[in-house]
Protein backbone atom coordinates (compact mmCIF):
# COMPACT_ATOMS: atom_id res chain seq x y z
CA UNK A 1 0.00 0.00 0.00
CA UNK A 2 1.14 3.35 -1.11
CA UNK A 3 2.29 5.46 1.81
CA UNK A 4 1.34 8.68 1.59
CA UNK A 5 3.27 11.88 2.53
CA UNK A 6 3.42 14.49 -0.30
CA UNK A 7 0.27 15.62 -1.61
CA UNK A 8 -0.69 17.41 -4.99
CA UNK A 9 -3.54 19.43 -5.55
CA UNK A 10 -4.44 20.26 -9.33
CA UNK A 11 -6.91 23.46 -10.03
CA UNK A 12 -7.28 25.74 -7.34
CA UNK A 13 -10.56 26.97 -7.18
CA UNK A 14 -12.75 26.72 -4.12
CA UNK A 15 -12.47 23.09 -3.65
CA UNK A 16 -9.61 22.84 -4.17
CA UNK A 17 -8.44 26.00 -1.56
CA UNK A 18 -10.35 23.47 0.86
CA UNK A 19 -8.89 20.58 0.01
CA UNK A 20 -5.36 22.22 0.09
CA UNK A 21 -6.33 23.78 3.94
CA UNK A 22 -7.36 20.46 5.01
CA UNK A 23 -4.44 17.98 4.33
CA UNK A 24 -1.84 21.05 4.99
CA UNK A 25 -3.26 21.39 8.55
CA UNK A 26 -3.63 17.48 9.28
CA UNK A 27 0.58 17.86 8.55
CA UNK A 28 1.05 16.73 5.31
CA UNK A 29 3.19 18.32 2.36
CA UNK A 30 1.02 20.06 -0.23
CA UNK A 31 2.02 21.00 -3.74
CA UNK A 32 -0.53 23.48 -5.78
CA UNK A 33 -0.33 23.71 -9.02
CA UNK A 34 -3.21 25.28 -11.74
CA UNK A 35 -3.20 26.26 -15.37
CA UNK A 36 -4.35 30.03 -14.63
CA UNK A 37 -1.80 32.41 -14.00
CA UNK A 38 -1.58 33.76 -10.75
CA UNK A 39 -4.44 31.43 -9.51
CA UNK A 40 -2.00 29.63 -7.12
CA UNK A 41 -0.63 32.88 -5.65
CA UNK A 42 -4.31 33.83 -5.30
CA UNK A 43 -5.27 30.74 -3.55
CA UNK A 44 -2.54 30.72 -0.59
CA UNK A 45 -3.16 33.98 0.02
CA UNK A 46 -6.63 33.26 0.65
CA UNK A 47 -6.27 30.17 2.58
CA UNK A 48 -3.65 32.89 4.66
CA UNK A 49 -6.60 35.08 5.21
CA UNK A 50 -8.53 32.26 6.48
CA UNK A 51 -6.08 31.20 9.19
CA UNK A 52 -5.39 34.77 10.08
CA UNK A 53 -8.56 35.26 11.11
CA UNK A 54 -8.80 32.03 13.20
CA UNK A 55 -5.70 33.02 15.02
CA UNK A 56 -7.57 36.35 15.45
CA UNK A 57 -10.66 34.36 17.13
CA UNK A 58 -7.86 32.71 19.37
CA UNK A 59 -6.73 30.15 17.50
CA UNK A 60 -2.74 28.89 17.02
CA UNK A 61 -0.35 30.97 15.57
CA UNK A 62 2.10 28.82 15.51
CA UNK A 63 -0.45 26.04 13.99
CA UNK A 64 -1.46 28.48 11.30
CA UNK A 65 2.40 29.32 9.81
CA UNK A 66 2.99 25.58 10.10
CA UNK A 67 -0.04 25.13 8.00
CA UNK A 68 1.44 27.96 5.37
CA UNK A 69 4.62 26.45 5.52
CA UNK A 70 3.38 22.97 4.35
CA UNK A 71 1.71 24.65 1.07
CA UNK A 72 4.14 24.61 -2.35
CA UNK A 73 3.65 26.45 -5.41
CA UNK A 74 4.08 24.62 -8.32
CA UNK A 75 4.75 26.20 -11.65
CA UNK A 76 4.11 22.98 -13.63
CA UNK A 77 2.76 20.26 -14.02
CA UNK A 78 5.80 17.92 -13.97
CA UNK A 79 6.48 19.68 -9.88
CA UNK A 80 4.08 17.67 -9.24
CA UNK A 81 6.25 14.18 -10.09
CA UNK A 82 7.22 13.34 -6.59
CA UNK A 83 3.85 13.23 -4.95
CA UNK A 84 2.64 10.21 -3.51
CA UNK A 85 -1.22 11.47 -4.53
CA UNK A 86 -2.37 13.68 -6.92
CA UNK A 87 -6.19 15.01 -6.33
CA UNK A 88 -7.16 16.93 -9.13
CA UNK A 89 -10.02 19.45 -8.55
CA UNK A 90 -10.65 21.16 -12.37
CA UNK A 91 -14.27 21.84 -14.09
CA UNK A 92 -16.38 19.58 -14.30
CA UNK A 93 -16.05 18.07 -17.46
CA UNK A 94 -15.09 14.59 -18.91
CA UNK A 95 -12.57 15.97 -21.68
CA UNK A 96 -10.97 18.40 -19.08
CA UNK A 97 -10.17 15.83 -16.69
CA UNK A 98 -9.29 12.98 -18.84
CA UNK A 99 -6.71 15.13 -20.39
CA UNK A 100 -5.40 16.04 -17.60
CA UNK A 101 -5.35 12.87 -16.04
CA UNK A 102 -3.38 11.45 -19.20
CA UNK A 103 -0.73 14.77 -18.31
CA UNK A 104 -0.63 13.58 -15.15
CA UNK A 105 0.05 9.53 -15.67
CA UNK A 106 3.12 10.88 -17.89
CA UNK A 107 5.09 12.89 -14.81
CA UNK A 108 4.54 11.15 -11.57
CA UNK A 109 5.57 7.88 -10.37
CA UNK A 110 4.38 4.58 -11.06
CA UNK A 111 2.79 4.41 -7.73
CA UNK A 112 1.17 7.78 -7.28
CA UNK A 113 -2.57 7.45 -6.81
CA UNK A 114 -4.58 9.47 -9.22
CA UNK A 115 -7.83 11.07 -7.64
CA UNK A 116 -10.85 13.17 -8.81
CA UNK A 117 -12.98 15.61 -6.48
CA UNK A 118 -15.95 15.06 -9.24
CA UNK A 119 -19.18 15.35 -7.92
CA UNK A 120 -21.15 13.79 -10.71
CA UNK A 121 -18.51 12.04 -13.50
CA UNK A 122 -18.04 8.36 -13.75
CA UNK A 123 -15.05 7.98 -12.33
CA UNK A 124 -14.05 4.69 -14.62
CA UNK A 125 -14.59 6.52 -17.88
CA UNK A 126 -12.13 9.15 -16.12
CA UNK A 127 -9.70 6.17 -15.57
CA UNK A 128 -10.09 4.92 -19.00
CA UNK A 129 -8.33 7.66 -20.34
CA UNK A 130 -5.48 6.34 -18.28
CA UNK A 131 -2.88 3.60 -19.00
CA UNK A 132 -3.12 2.27 -15.22
CA UNK A 133 -6.28 2.96 -14.40
CA UNK A 134 -6.11 0.98 -11.24
CA UNK A 135 -4.26 3.94 -9.64
CA UNK A 136 -7.53 6.09 -10.23
CA UNK A 137 -10.12 6.47 -7.79
CA UNK A 138 -12.68 9.17 -6.84
CA UNK A 139 -12.20 10.97 -3.85
CA UNK A 140 -15.06 13.62 -3.26
CA UNK A 141 -15.27 16.50 -0.66
CA UNK A 142 -17.86 18.72 -0.05
CA UNK A 143 -18.06 22.68 0.49
CA UNK A 144 -16.15 24.24 2.79
CA UNK A 145 -14.11 21.10 2.55
CA UNK A 146 -11.97 21.71 6.32
CA UNK A 147 -15.74 21.78 7.97
CA UNK A 148 -17.30 19.13 6.04
CA UNK A 149 -16.76 15.95 7.93
CA UNK A 150 -16.74 13.65 5.52
CA UNK A 151 -15.18 12.46 1.87
CA UNK A 152 -16.55 10.08 -0.46
CA UNK A 153 -14.08 7.43 -1.45
CA UNK A 154 -15.16 5.80 -5.05
CA UNK A 155 -13.61 2.50 -6.28
CA UNK A 156 -13.67 2.76 -10.34
CA UNK A 157 -14.07 -1.00 -11.36
CA UNK A 158 -10.73 -0.67 -12.27
CA UNK A 159 -9.41 0.48 -8.85
CA UNK A 160 -6.79 -1.26 -7.12
CA UNK A 161 -8.07 -2.11 -3.60
CA UNK A 162 -5.19 -1.27 -1.96
CA UNK A 163 -5.20 2.35 -3.51
CA UNK A 164 -8.95 2.64 -1.49
CA UNK A 165 -7.93 1.38 1.32
CA UNK A 166 -4.55 4.29 1.44
CA UNK A 167 -6.95 7.02 0.72
CA UNK A 168 -9.38 6.03 3.23
CA UNK A 169 -6.62 6.22 5.79
CA UNK A 170 -5.21 9.11 4.84
CA UNK A 171 -8.86 10.86 4.65
CA UNK A 172 -9.48 9.80 8.64
CA UNK A 173 -6.00 10.96 9.51
CA UNK A 174 -7.51 14.24 8.33
CA UNK A 175 -10.16 13.72 10.80
CA UNK A 176 -12.88 13.27 8.48
CA UNK A 177 -14.94 10.19 7.97
CA UNK A 178 -14.03 8.37 5.04
CA UNK A 179 -17.25 6.48 3.13
CA UNK A 180 -16.66 4.26 0.30
CA UNK A 181 -19.11 4.81 -1.92
CA UNK A 182 -19.95 2.26 -5.74
CA UNK A 183 -19.38 4.74 -8.89
CA UNK A 184 -22.87 5.03 -9.45
CA UNK A 185 -24.79 8.33 -9.96
CA UNK A 186 -24.77 10.84 -7.29
CA UNK A 187 -22.33 8.47 -6.02
CA UNK A 188 -23.69 8.21 -1.94
CA UNK A 189 -24.83 11.93 -0.59
CA UNK A 190 -26.31 13.29 -3.69
CA UNK A 191 -27.76 9.95 -4.91
CA UNK A 192 -29.35 9.70 -0.61
CA UNK A 193 -30.41 13.31 -0.83
CA UNK A 194 -32.94 13.09 -3.66
CA UNK A 195 -35.93 11.98 -1.49
CA UNK A 196 -36.34 15.44 0.22
CA UNK A 197 -35.71 17.46 -2.69
CA UNK A 198 -37.77 15.45 -5.41
CA UNK A 199 -40.85 14.77 -3.10
CA UNK A 200 -40.90 18.51 -1.60
CA UNK A 201 -41.69 19.22 -4.91
CA UNK A 202 -44.19 16.57 -5.50
CA UNK A 203 -46.08 18.12 -2.49
CA UNK A 204 -46.16 21.14 -4.23
CA UNK A 205 -47.45 19.82 -7.59
CA UNK A 206 -49.92 17.86 -5.82
CA UNK A 207 -50.86 21.40 -4.13
CA UNK A 208 -50.97 19.51 -0.74
CA UNK A 209 -49.13 22.39 1.09
CA UNK A 210 -47.51 25.70 0.35
CA UNK A 211 -43.53 25.86 0.40
CA UNK A 212 -43.17 27.33 3.34
CA UNK A 213 -45.61 25.22 5.02
CA UNK A 214 -43.44 22.46 3.93
CA UNK A 215 -40.37 24.25 4.89
CA UNK A 216 -41.84 24.84 8.56
CA UNK A 217 -42.62 20.71 8.63
CA UNK A 218 -39.44 19.68 7.92
CA UNK A 219 -37.66 21.87 9.99
CA UNK A 220 -39.88 22.19 13.37
CA UNK A 221 -42.01 18.84 13.23
CA UNK A 222 -39.39 16.64 11.63
CA UNK A 223 -36.09 18.37 13.22
CA UNK A 224 -34.17 19.03 9.51
CA UNK A 225 -32.04 22.18 9.63
CA UNK A 226 -33.75 23.29 6.65
CA UNK A 227 -36.44 22.14 4.64
CA UNK A 228 -36.24 21.24 0.76
CA UNK A 229 -37.03 24.53 -0.99
CA UNK A 230 -34.73 26.69 1.36
CA UNK A 231 -31.81 24.12 0.39
CA UNK A 232 -32.79 24.90 -3.16
CA UNK A 233 -32.89 28.31 -2.61
CA UNK A 234 -28.93 28.29 -1.10
CA UNK A 235 -27.73 25.93 -3.57
CA UNK A 236 -28.97 27.60 -6.45
CA UNK A 237 -31.77 26.24 -8.64
CA UNK A 238 -29.70 26.24 -11.33
CA UNK A 239 -27.47 24.15 -10.39
CA UNK A 240 -29.48 21.46 -8.18
CA UNK A 241 -31.94 21.43 -10.98
CA UNK A 242 -29.28 20.00 -13.33
CA UNK A 243 -28.38 17.68 -10.73
CA UNK A 244 -31.67 16.18 -10.50
CA UNK A 245 -32.41 15.39 -14.17
CA UNK A 246 -28.69 14.56 -14.49
CA UNK A 247 -29.24 11.74 -11.72
CA UNK A 248 -32.60 10.84 -13.33
CA UNK A 249 -31.54 10.12 -16.08
CA UNK A 250 -28.35 8.79 -15.34
CA UNK A 251 -30.58 6.12 -13.26
CA UNK A 252 -32.52 5.21 -16.80
CA UNK A 253 -35.57 7.11 -15.92
CA UNK A 254 -36.13 5.82 -12.37
CA UNK A 255 -39.03 6.86 -11.22
CA UNK A 256 -37.75 7.36 -7.62
CA UNK A 257 -35.93 10.15 -8.84
CA UNK A 258 -38.04 11.72 -11.10
CA UNK A 259 -37.29 15.44 -11.34
CA UNK A 260 -40.73 17.97 -11.09
CA UNK A 261 -41.99 19.77 -14.09
CA UNK A 262 -41.75 23.14 -11.70
CA UNK A 263 -38.14 23.63 -12.07
CA UNK A 264 -37.65 24.08 -15.82
CA UNK A 265 -40.15 27.19 -15.94
CA UNK A 266 -38.11 28.91 -12.87
CA UNK A 267 -35.03 28.10 -13.88
CA UNK A 268 -35.92 29.94 -17.57
CA UNK A 269 -37.54 32.74 -14.97
CA UNK A 270 -33.91 33.56 -13.45
CA UNK A 271 -35.17 32.54 -10.25
CA UNK A 272 -32.57 30.58 -8.87
CA UNK A 273 -32.51 31.61 -5.15
CA UNK A 274 -30.22 34.05 -2.71
CA UNK A 275 -28.54 34.47 -5.29
CA UNK A 276 -30.70 35.86 -8.03
CA UNK A 277 -32.44 37.80 -5.33
CA UNK A 278 -35.92 35.83 -5.73
CA UNK A 279 -36.30 31.64 -6.06
CA UNK A 280 -39.01 29.90 -4.25
CA UNK A 281 -38.83 32.84 -1.67
CA UNK A 282 -38.25 36.30 -2.25
CA UNK A 283 -35.53 37.88 -0.80
CA UNK A 284 -34.80 41.61 0.54
CA UNK A 285 -31.13 42.15 1.76
CA UNK A 286 -30.54 38.67 1.80
CA UNK A 287 -33.28 38.53 4.28
CA UNK A 288 -35.99 35.74 3.20
CA UNK A 289 -39.72 37.71 3.03
CA UNK A 290 -42.32 34.63 4.67
CA UNK A 291 -45.40 34.95 4.87
CA UNK A 292 -47.21 35.56 7.92
CA UNK A 293 -48.74 32.30 9.51
CA UNK A 294 -52.10 31.40 9.89
CA UNK A 295 -54.18 33.03 12.24
CA UNK A 296 -55.56 30.94 14.98
CA UNK A 297 -59.03 31.01 14.92
CA UNK A 298 -61.11 31.06 18.53
CA UNK A 299 -62.22 27.96 20.11
CA UNK A 300 -65.42 26.70 19.33
CA UNK A 301 -67.25 25.82 22.82
CA UNK A 302 -69.01 23.30 23.82
CA UNK A 303 -69.17 21.67 20.37
CA UNK A 304 -69.32 17.38 20.34
CA UNK A 305 -66.11 16.17 19.01
CA UNK A 306 -65.70 12.40 17.92
CA UNK A 307 -61.57 11.48 18.05
CA UNK A 308 -60.84 7.86 16.71
CA UNK A 309 -59.97 5.38 19.38
CA UNK A 310 -57.22 4.09 16.81
CA UNK A 311 -55.82 7.34 16.64
CA UNK A 312 -51.89 7.27 18.04
CA UNK A 313 -52.58 10.04 20.67
CA UNK A 314 -56.44 9.76 21.13
CA UNK A 315 -55.78 10.06 24.95
CA UNK A 316 -53.97 13.21 24.35
CA UNK A 317 -56.31 14.66 21.23
CA UNK A 318 -58.89 13.88 23.83
CA UNK A 319 -57.49 15.68 26.92
CA UNK A 320 -57.23 18.75 24.26
CA UNK A 321 -60.61 18.73 23.54
CA UNK A 322 -61.97 18.66 26.45
CA UNK A 323 -59.23 21.69 27.64
CA UNK A 324 -60.96 23.58 24.81
CA UNK A 325 -63.89 23.00 26.33
CA UNK A 326 -65.83 20.97 23.57
CA UNK A 327 -67.73 17.99 24.43
CA UNK A 328 -65.96 14.20 23.73
CA UNK A 329 -68.66 11.58 22.08
CA UNK A 330 -68.53 8.14 21.52
CA UNK A 331 -70.61 8.48 18.50
CA UNK A 332 -69.32 9.71 14.96
CA UNK A 333 -72.27 10.78 13.87
CA UNK A 334 -73.26 13.04 16.52
CA UNK A 335 -70.17 14.85 16.63
CA UNK A 336 -69.58 18.21 15.03
CA UNK A 337 -65.91 17.35 14.48
CA UNK A 338 -63.93 13.93 13.90
CA UNK A 339 -60.33 13.49 14.41
CA UNK A 340 -58.33 10.77 12.94
CA UNK A 341 -54.94 9.57 12.62
CA UNK A 342 -53.90 7.51 9.72
CA UNK A 343 -50.56 6.33 8.71
CA UNK A 344 -49.82 7.02 5.18
CA UNK A 345 -53.87 7.70 3.58
CA UNK A 346 -55.47 10.50 3.04
CA UNK A 347 -58.85 11.66 4.47
CA UNK A 348 -60.58 11.01 1.36
CA UNK A 349 -59.31 7.18 1.53
CA UNK A 350 -59.85 7.04 5.26
CA UNK A 351 -63.29 8.13 5.67
CA UNK A 352 -64.15 5.92 2.30
CA UNK A 353 -63.03 2.98 3.71
CA UNK A 354 -64.81 3.47 7.31
CA UNK A 355 -67.69 5.40 6.56
CA UNK A 356 -66.56 8.37 8.31
CA UNK A 357 -68.32 11.84 7.13
CA UNK A 358 -65.51 13.46 5.19
CA UNK A 359 -66.95 17.08 5.48
CA UNK A 360 -66.66 16.60 9.41
CA UNK A 361 -63.34 15.01 9.47
CA UNK A 362 -59.69 16.36 9.95
CA UNK A 363 -56.53 14.49 9.74
CA UNK A 364 -53.80 15.15 12.74
CA UNK A 365 -50.36 13.42 11.65
CA UNK A 366 -49.27 11.58 14.50
CA UNK A 367 -45.25 11.34 12.87
CA UNK A 368 -43.44 14.31 15.10
CA UNK A 369 -46.25 13.46 18.44
CA UNK A 370 -48.07 16.15 19.63
CA UNK A 371 -45.16 17.97 21.59
CA UNK A 372 -43.92 19.37 18.35
CA UNK A 373 -44.99 21.03 15.59
CA UNK A 374 -48.58 19.48 14.76
CA UNK A 375 -50.42 19.29 11.35
CA UNK A 376 -53.62 19.12 10.67
CA UNK A 377 -55.06 17.28 6.99
CA UNK A 378 -58.32 18.50 5.38
CA UNK A 379 -60.51 16.61 2.98
CA UNK A 380 -61.83 18.17 -0.24
CA UNK A 381 -65.08 18.67 1.70
CA UNK A 382 -64.35 18.98 5.03
CA UNK A 383 -65.94 22.29 6.29
CA UNK A 384 -64.78 25.70 7.16
CA UNK A 385 -66.89 25.41 10.74
CA UNK A 386 -64.83 21.58 11.10
CA UNK A 387 -61.64 23.05 10.19
CA UNK A 388 -61.75 26.53 12.38
CA UNK A 389 -62.55 23.88 15.48
CA UNK A 390 -59.89 21.66 14.81
CA UNK A 391 -57.47 24.45 14.27
CA UNK A 392 -58.39 26.24 17.13
CA UNK A 393 -58.08 22.97 19.64
CA UNK A 394 -54.99 21.92 18.09
CA UNK A 395 -53.44 24.89 18.43
CA UNK A 396 -53.61 24.94 22.51
CA UNK A 397 -49.39 24.30 23.71
CA UNK A 398 -47.94 23.96 20.20
CA UNK A 399 -47.63 25.88 16.83
CA UNK A 400 -50.33 24.59 13.51
CA UNK A 401 -50.14 23.96 9.94
CA UNK A 402 -53.17 23.43 7.83
CA UNK A 403 -52.67 21.56 4.42
CA UNK A 404 -54.85 19.99 1.93
CA UNK A 405 -55.34 16.12 1.70
CA UNK A 406 -52.16 14.30 0.88
CA UNK A 407 -51.51 10.71 1.42
CA UNK A 408 -48.73 10.46 4.22
CA UNK A 409 -49.08 14.03 5.06
CA UNK A 410 -45.71 15.91 4.83
CA UNK A 411 -43.15 14.77 7.14
CA UNK A 412 -44.65 10.93 6.62
CA UNK A 413 -44.35 11.40 2.76
CA UNK A 414 -40.73 12.70 2.83
CA UNK A 415 -39.27 11.20 5.51
CA UNK A 416 -40.19 7.22 3.99
CA UNK A 417 -38.70 8.45 0.39
CA UNK A 418 -35.72 9.30 2.18
CA UNK A 419 -35.73 5.75 4.14
CA UNK A 420 -36.89 4.22 1.06
CA UNK A 421 -34.13 5.65 -1.26
CA UNK A 422 -31.38 5.17 0.96
CA UNK A 423 -32.95 0.96 1.95
CA UNK A 424 -32.32 0.72 -2.09
CA UNK A 425 -28.88 1.98 -1.77
CA UNK A 426 -27.85 -0.76 0.37
CA UNK A 427 -29.67 -3.37 -1.77
CA UNK A 428 -27.79 -2.17 -4.68
CA UNK A 429 -24.27 -2.42 -2.57
CA UNK A 430 -23.37 1.30 -3.24
CA UNK A 431 -22.80 1.52 0.32
CA UNK A 432 -22.56 -0.14 3.74
CA UNK A 433 -25.40 0.56 6.51
CA UNK A 434 -22.53 2.71 8.60
CA UNK A 435 -20.99 4.37 5.53
CA UNK A 436 -24.68 5.58 4.08
CA UNK A 437 -25.18 6.74 7.86
CA UNK A 438 -22.79 8.68 8.51
CA UNK A 439 -22.56 10.23 4.52
CA UNK A 440 -26.09 11.60 5.18
CA UNK A 441 -25.48 12.86 8.95
CA UNK A 442 -22.35 15.02 8.03
CA UNK A 443 -22.90 15.45 4.66
CA UNK A 444 -26.25 16.58 4.20
CA UNK A 445 -26.68 17.79 7.84
CA UNK A 446 -30.24 15.44 8.42
CA UNK A 447 -30.86 14.79 12.41
CA UNK A 448 -29.81 11.14 12.00
CA UNK A 449 -28.66 9.04 9.69
CA UNK A 450 -31.57 7.72 7.03
CA UNK A 451 -31.69 4.35 8.57
CA UNK A 452 -32.22 5.40 11.96
CA UNK A 453 -34.87 7.97 10.79
CA UNK A 454 -36.70 5.25 9.36
CA UNK A 455 -36.10 3.04 13.00
CA UNK A 456 -37.01 6.00 14.77
CA UNK A 457 -40.80 5.62 12.88
CA UNK A 458 -40.70 2.13 12.91
CA UNK A 459 -39.77 0.04 9.71
CA UNK A 460 -43.35 -1.75 10.01
CA UNK A 461 -44.96 1.80 9.61
CA UNK A 462 -42.34 3.49 7.27
CA UNK A 463 -43.20 0.30 4.79
CA UNK A 464 -46.80 0.47 5.45
CA UNK A 465 -46.65 4.70 4.26
CA UNK A 466 -44.97 3.73 1.44
CA UNK A 467 -47.48 1.26 0.56
CA UNK A 468 -50.49 3.58 1.13
CA UNK A 469 -49.09 6.18 -1.19
CA UNK A 470 -48.76 3.64 -3.87
CA UNK A 471 -52.00 2.23 -3.67
CA UNK A 472 -53.54 5.82 -3.83
CA UNK A 473 -51.21 7.42 -6.33
CA UNK A 474 -50.94 4.24 -8.68
CA UNK A 475 -46.65 5.92 -8.58
CA UNK A 476 -43.64 3.63 -8.98
CA UNK A 477 -41.24 6.38 -7.22
CA UNK A 478 -43.83 4.84 -3.64
CA UNK A 479 -42.74 0.89 -4.21
CA UNK A 480 -40.68 -0.20 -1.41
CA UNK A 481 -37.26 -1.41 -1.41
CA UNK A 482 -36.99 -5.27 -1.62
CA UNK A 483 -34.15 -4.62 1.29
CA UNK A 484 -36.82 -2.61 3.30
CA UNK A 485 -39.45 -4.88 2.84
CA UNK A 486 -37.63 -7.72 3.33
CA UNK A 487 -36.42 -6.71 7.11
CA UNK A 488 -39.33 -6.02 8.39
CA UNK A 489 -41.35 -9.62 7.51
CA UNK A 490 -38.52 -10.65 9.12
CA UNK A 491 -38.39 -8.38 12.00
CA UNK A 492 -35.07 -6.82 11.40
CA UNK A 493 -33.05 -3.98 12.45
CA UNK A 494 -32.62 -1.37 9.88
CA UNK A 495 -29.45 -0.57 11.04
CA UNK A 496 -28.28 -3.93 10.51
CA UNK A 497 -25.63 -5.15 8.13
CA UNK A 498 -26.34 -7.17 5.37
CA UNK A 499 -26.11 -10.68 7.25
CA UNK A 500 -25.08 -12.70 4.00
CA UNK A 501 -24.84 -12.65 0.13
CA UNK A 502 -24.09 -15.05 -1.90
Amino acid sequence: MTEIRSIGVLGVGTMGRGIIQLFAQSGYQVRCFDSFDGAVVKAMDFIAGLLERAVERGGSREVANATMARIHACSSLEDLADCDLVVEAIVETMDAKQAVFRELEAVVSPTCILASNTSSLTVAEIAAACAHPERVAGLHFFNPVPLMKVAEIIPALRSGPENIVALKALIESCGHRGVVAADQPGFLVNHAGRGLYTEGLRIIEDQCASVQDVDTLMREAAGFKMGPFELLDLTGLDVSGKVMESIYEQFQQESRFRPSPLVAPRIAAGLFGRKSGEGWYRYDNNQRQDAAPLAVPDLPGAIAVWVDSAAEQADALLGLVREGGACPTNNPDEADLLLIQPWGWDVSSYCSERDLDASRCVAVDPLPGLGKHRTLMISPITTAAAREAAHALLAQGAAVTVINDSPGFVCQRILATVVNIAANIVQRGIATVSDLEDAVRLGLGYPAGPLSLGEQIGGERVLAILEAMQIQTGDMRYRPSLWLSRRVRLGQSLLVEEASRV
